[in-house]
């Protein structure tokens, strides 16, 4: 195999690297996490035993190995392609699932899952709509954003309810929060795409009358 092939966007030795391998594990530990869910829950109704406490420790680890793969990527240089395009796709179905799981087990409003959801989904889908002019960064509120929406997720999987009522206020509280910040920087996402879109038509229209004779 040559340098070039093995530098390329898609060959094996990029996918099949440390980082990746713990992204792809968080993701093949989703179906894992709702299935211990739903086994607290039989009949949709949440038990608050084992299951629930096995489904918590395991939404820790995959949230934990996001951490790990993105230290070591940087720290060693691997930072791919792969990893860039299947990490955050990583994240939102863990989080997507969990947000999903307490409507449908009614512990979180169904109006909470769907605007958080909207909000992930729609920046995900606006950095792909103006990647050709370029990337928009992480902002320091997206990556504030997602460490409260992670604390506040975790708060209404831990069966706090069953130990104390006020803790599930402190959930809700968390919860709040995190949607607060979630819309807040969705909209700052917005007005960056619209800006680094406008940035760009700009160059490329003077591109062109500069090649123009």
């Amino acid at each position: 195999m040559t340098s070039a092939e093995t530098n390329s966007p898609g060959s094996a030795s990029q996918i099949w690297n440390l980082p990746n391998i713990l992204t792809m594990l968080r993701i093949v530990m989703v179906p894992f996490f709702v299935w211990f869910l739903l086994l607290d829950a039989p009949g949709l109704e949440p038990q608050y035993g084992v299951w629930r406490w096995v489904a918590a420790a395991t939404f820790a680890v995959a949230i934990y190995t996001d951490k790990l793969d993105g230290d070591i990527a940087r720290s060693r240089g691997l930072v791919t392609d792969f990893g860039k395009i299947a990490d955050p796709i990583a994240d939102k179905l863990l989080t997507g699932s969990a947000l999903v799981m307490l409507s449908l087990l009614q512990e979180l409003p169904w109006w909470v899952t769907i605007l958080i959801l909207v909000r992930e989904w729609g920046v995900t889908a606006l950095r792909f709509f103006v990647i050709k002019y370029g990337v928009i960064p992480a902002s320091r509120g997206g990556k504030l954003k997602t460490v409260i929406q992670t604390v506040a997720i975790f708060l209404y999987i831990l069966p706090l309810a069953s130990i104390a009522p006020w803790l599930g206020v402190v959930a809700f509280v968390v919860m709040m929060a995190a949607l607060a910040i979630t819309v807040w920087t969705g909209g700052e996402y917005v007005i960056e795409a619209l800006k680094l879109r406008a940035s760009g038509i700009r160059a490329r229209q003077q591109q062109s009358q500069e090649g123009k004779p």
